[in-house]
């Protein structure tokens, strides 16, 4: 079934998709849209002004990573508060508490093995919760059993995970001598351990092309059984390799968010935070909506706009759009 759900809406061309999306046969899991503006980028609209502290994120490696992926970098750490030892991380916590945050996603740049190296942090990861009673969602990289494991002993929130679905998108823009059996592997890993697992669908990592996008979703589907599917979009980003590589088209990240609809039919699915600015945003969020998104991260105003117009009740949080597995539920 997921199989064919995801190539019926491959096969079909961009007219056929476009009648599909303006058919209201896709729908959100049930009516209500929910947006999310974390404090890891400033957000106002006039619908909306999100809290400045409420959700920050956190580098485990500071603006360290052994990648240098061709769309990144490093230069998304550089937007993360750093936090390169155990005790950095809970003393920063502590503070951010303090300033108001209920909650943080730690991430970090990665290994040479696709990880991000999270060994040494799960016992800190574990005071956060106990001690400061902070949500905390987790970006883990390639992940294998002991570290999966370790996590859910830790008690974090929720595991979020880039599931890339074409080898040679793994190669050539992560510089990773990797397969996408390894991040099927690291889906069952993260599902065995019993963690809420998040996984995210990148738009357009081949230079702004679909490359492997449907076999992520069936990876997805095949491997894990997860409490929310996020769709991000490649956006160019100053000072990289790929910073004059043109974007996914707002259509071709709608067919995506479609295929994934269809797959997951009553998995909570966001429109993550990572996606072009501007217009583009705009009519990317229109299409999301159109194909049956639960939630959107940062939205438009033209998202929140089409939203009501459908009659659909929304709710604005400060939280990352990763809380969505949880929010679906109250």
């Amino acid at each position: 079934m997921p199989t064919a759900a995801v190539d019926a809406i491959w096969r079909q061309t961009d007219a056929e998709l476009l009648a599909k999306l303006n058919s209201g046969i896709l729908k959100p899991a049930d009516n209500k849209i929910r947006f999310y503006a974390p404090s890891f980028t400033h957000y106002r609209s006039k619908h909306y002004c999100g809290a400045s502290r409420e959700f920050p994120t956190v580098s485990v490696t500071g603006n360290s990573c052994s990648l240098n992926c061709r769309h990144c970098g490093g230069k998304v750490l550089e937007t993360m508060h750093p936090a390169a030892t155990p005790a950095e991380l809970y003393g920063l916590a502590v503070r951010l508490k303090s300033a108001g945050a209920k909650g943080l996603l730690v991430s970090g740049g990665c290994l040479p093995d696709g990880s991000v190296p999270l060994g040494d942090f799960t016992a800190t990861l574990a005071r956060l919760k106990r001690e400061l009673g902070l949500t905390v969602f987790v970006h883990t990289g390639i992940v294998e059993s002991e570290t999966a494991m370790a996590l859910k002993s830790a008690g974090i929130d929720a595991a979020l995970i880039d599931v890339i679905g074409s080898d040679s998108t793994i190669k050539q823009t992560l510089n990773l001598c990797l397969t996408v059996k390894d991040y099927a592997e690291s889906l069952r890993a993260l599902t065995k351990a019993g963690l809420a697992v998040v996984p995210h669908v990148i738009v357009g990592l081949d230079n702004g092309e679909l490359s492997g996008e449907a076999q992520a979703l069936r990876l997805i589907a095949e491997n894990a059984a997860p409490k929310a599917v996020v769709i991000i979009g490649f956006m160019p980003i100053r000072g990289t390799q790929m910073a004059n590589v043109p974007p996914p088209s707002p259509l071709t990240i709608g067919r995506v968010a479609a295929a994934a609809r269809a797959t997951f039919p009553a998995t909570p699915l966001a429109l993550g935070c990572m996606r072009p600015k501007g217009t583009h945003r705009a009519e990317t969020d229109v299409f999301a909506l159109k194909a049956g998104v639960d939630a959107i991260a940062f939205p438009s105003d033209a998202a929140v706009e089409y939203a009501k117009s459908r009659g659909c009740r929304v709710e604005f949080s400060s939280y990352c759009c990763a809380q969505l597995c949880f929010d679906f539920c109250v």
